[in-house]
């Protein structure tokens, strides 16, 4: 938002707010919950990331309007024109019906898990007896646990810390009511089991029985409540004569656990003079309070799988393991250096690159290298190869942002050992997060230089590359790494301002770049040749690339959109976006890969980038994108935009009026199109690929296509099984 102009624009028709555009993204991930063929503790696990996904929304973006409304009354965001007033008045009405539909879709989950054997109960389900063993085990593992307080002259008002649960008492004192409040303990586990078929949230029994901490009062009410604070952190005051960054970043951290509060969640209805007493205290108002007849976080469905998930395995979906599409021993150095290598995430394995680092660190041609981190696993491999590279005398060079939100922590740790070991460890620049994804590699042989660049889509992160689609691309490409070593040498000295011979770099190039990519296909539409672009990304924004796409929709051009989550342009509007489609793919796997293409067939440019298409991501952030130049690599790459805009299962489509459906056919209009989940079908085609790139034994692919039939594979996975099948049994 910093770079939003805080002077109205006139909104076009085909423009709609950020917010609300996201808050529908998040609707289609409540929307999995109520998708039938998955099953249950699938669904219902889409209503924990629904969950965890608000409670960040509120944290960062209805913390930064609530500021803007504090602060900077005049703020109008660029698109609509709506002042922060405005937005948070919209937030607070779209997620009031949200939240009444995720409570109707929980609910009715809750009743079929419990139709298999699977029970949430309250305490009220269970027996006399049944409540006086859960007393017993209350009083034995949990009151010992409780810090229970009482509000009054000499016991202030605590501080309620973000998203913890309380239970919040109101009772009756020998002169005037009072209210009492006991923090849930983290230590305590976060789910009961009951009856060997079911379980108790813990906040349960200890409202239950909060009547007995408050033994000396008469309690006349109780509730469990959450707050939820404010995340969004400012270093816009950052000085260049900070002596120490990282110290100042712990600073800023510990600052975030005192912001003001944005949101008040209550379980059960509430009284007048019980949300009059938190209202005051906490300084909100009633449109920041949400109730629920849910609980109020979903941490519990991880420990309601582990309970059950090994008695019922159906209902949980079967558990994805990436495949190794390249040997375990390959010599990674050596095999990029003859061609290019791509990795699509999470269908197949990180274990080349991490292979790849781990090998170029124990390598004597080897002389440095250097790379981009901004998140990565807490148990990272990458980071010890990194560290034993430099312990081997490796020159190592990590651009390691600390600003990575929610991730701070981690990272500075992180810089901490790396610099321990050697490690020649930056913190990005003043007012620009470095989110690229480059890897730069550099050996010298026979006095000659050479370079391994891999420039990816996603974060260096084990656990995530498991769980987010994305790409990463290895190349041995000269110019490739004339523009990787000049990046790097840019980054250390503080230079946002140079240009690049392929790579297109934000703050400076990547917009141009990709602006004059929409003009030269504007160009060709205006003089009567096929001209296409097709953008995959999370979420697009930038005014600027908007008003470019419809200019060229204006044009003629067809364009074709794979926007996740955000996408502030509506297509279909008359005379400004007839000719652009929007689709928003929520699957199994989060939708994480960032793909640029313009023109079509064999002389498509191609490039895979690190930016999402937002003013944060163009304008205040250090981002590449890069061509691919591998006719294989880029041949797959489309092949993976057709399967995904062929998608008619896990997509959605944009509507003129800013709603989003379920697709049922492509963009093509065919009238009965046949079922198609990219997603798996990626999953799929990557056992296929492992075999082709394998050379299978005669037993393996036999059973390998037999596998693929039983299995209904897409035509594409499936012509080729035939011919696995042919040619392993000589049919």
């Amino acid at each position: 938002m910093r770079r939003e102009t805080a002077a109205r624009k006139s909104g076009a028709a085909y423009l709609q707010n950020r917010e609300i555009s996201w808050l529908k993204f998040n609707e289609r991930v409540l929307d999995e919950a109520a998708y039938e063929p998955s099953p249950l503790l699938e669904r219902l696990k889409f209503i924990a990331i629904f969950t965890a996904n608000l409670d960040e929304f509120y944290m960062v973006r209805v913390g930064a309007l609530t500021d803007y409304m504090l602060f900077n009354p005049d703020y109008a965001e660029s698109r609509t024109g709506m002042s922060a007033k405005e937005q948070l008045a919209a937030i607070y009405e779209t997620v009031k019906a949200l939240c009444v539909r995720r409570d109707e879709m929980y609910a009715s989950l809750r009743k079929r898990l419990a139709e298999r054997g699977v029970r949430h109960y309250s305490v009220d389900d269970l027996s006399e007896t049944e409540r006086k063993s859960l007393q017993q085990l209350f009083r034995k593992d949990i009151l010992p646990l409780l810090s229970p307080q009482i509000v009054d002259a000499t016991h202030p008002f605590p501080h309620l810390a973000n998203k913890r649960l309380h239970i919040a008492v109101r009772l009756a004192g020998k002169r005037k009511e009072l209210y009492g409040l006991i923090p849930v303990p983290a230590a305590s586990e976060r789910m009961i089991p009951v009856r060997g078929d079911g379980f108790l949230p813990t906040e349960d029994l200890i409202l239950h029985c909060s009547d007995e901490v408050f033994n000396m009062y008469r309690v006349l009410e109780k509730n469990i409540i959450a707050v939820t604070r404010n995340a969004d952190l400012n270093f816009e005051d950052y000085e260049e004569e900070i002596e120490d960054y990282r110290r100042y970043i712990k600073k800023a951290i510990k600052k975030r656990l005192r912001q003001s509060p944005v949101r008040l969640e209550l379980r059960y209805e509430a009284g007048s003079a019980f949300l009059e007493f938190f209202t005051n205290k906490l300084d909100m108002a009633y449109p920041q309070i949400l109730r629920f007849s849910t609980p109020l976080d979903f941490p519990f469905c991880d420990a309601v799988e582990r309970l059950f998930a090994t008695r019922f395995p159906d209902l949980k979906a079967a558990p994805h393991t990436p495949l190794e599409s390249i040997p375990e021993h390959t010599d990674m150095l050596s095999l990029v250096s003859r061609h290019d290598v791509l990795l699509s995430y999470p269908f197949e394995s990180v274990s080349p690159f991490l292979d790849l680092i781990r090998q170029a660190s124990h390598v004597e041609a080897v002389v440095s290298i250097k790379i981009t981190l901004y998140r990565i696993d807490i148990h990272s491999k990458l980071a010890y190869s990194l560290m034993q590279a430099a312990e081997n005398g490796k020159e190592v060079v990590v651009i390691m942002e600390l600003r990575a939100r929610f991730d701070e922590d981690n990272n500075i740790q992180w810089a901490e050992r790396l610099e321990q070991a050697g490690c020649q460890v930056i913190y990005g620049l003043p007012g620009y997060k470095v989110h690229c994804k480059v890897c730069l590699i550099t050996c010298r042989q026979n006095g000659a230089l050479s370079r391994i660049t891999q420039i990816g889509s996603g974060n260096y992160n084990e656990k995530t590359s498991k769980q987010y689609t994305d790409l990463s691309l290895m190349t041995a490409n000269p110019e490739i790494g004339e523009d990787a070593t000049k990046l790097f040498k840019n980054l250390l000295v503080g230079n946002l301002r140079d240009v690049y011979r392929h790579l297109l770099v934000a703050p400076n190039t990547l917009k141009t770049g990709v602006l004059r990519r929409i003009d030269e296909e504007i160009a060709k539409a205006e003089d009567g040749l096929p001209a296409s672009v097709i953008l995959k990304c999370n979420s697009l924004t930038d005014r600027e690339i908007i008003d470019k796409l419809a200019d060229a929709s204006r044009a003629g051009v067809k364009i074709r959109l794979i926007v996740r989550g955000i996408c502030c342009l509506i297509p279909g509007i008359e005379k400004h976006t007839e000719n652009i489609g929007v689709t928003s793919i929520v699957g199994a796997f989060l939708e994480h890969s960032r793909i640029y293409c313009f023109g079509e067939g064999p002389d498509a440019a191609v490039y895979i980038a690190s930016a999402d298409l937002m003013t944060r991501n163009t304008a205040d952030r250090v981002e590449v994108a890069c061509p691919v130049f591998d006719g294989a690599i880029r041949a797959r790459i489309l092949d993976m935009l057709d399967v995904m805009l062929r998608d008619n299962t896990k997509a959605w489509e944009q509507l003129p009026d800013g709603r989003y459906i379920r697709k049922r056919n492509g963009f093509s209009g065919e009238s009965e199109a046949k079922p198609v989940n990219s997603q798996e079908y990626f999953v799929m085609n990557s056992k296929v690929q492992q075999f082709e790139d394998r050379s299978a034994t005669r037993p393996q692919g036999k059973a390998f296509a037999f596998t693929l039939l039983k299995r209904g594979a897409l035509d594409a996975a499936k012509t080729r099984a035939h011919a696995f099948f042919a040619r392993f049994t000589g049919a």
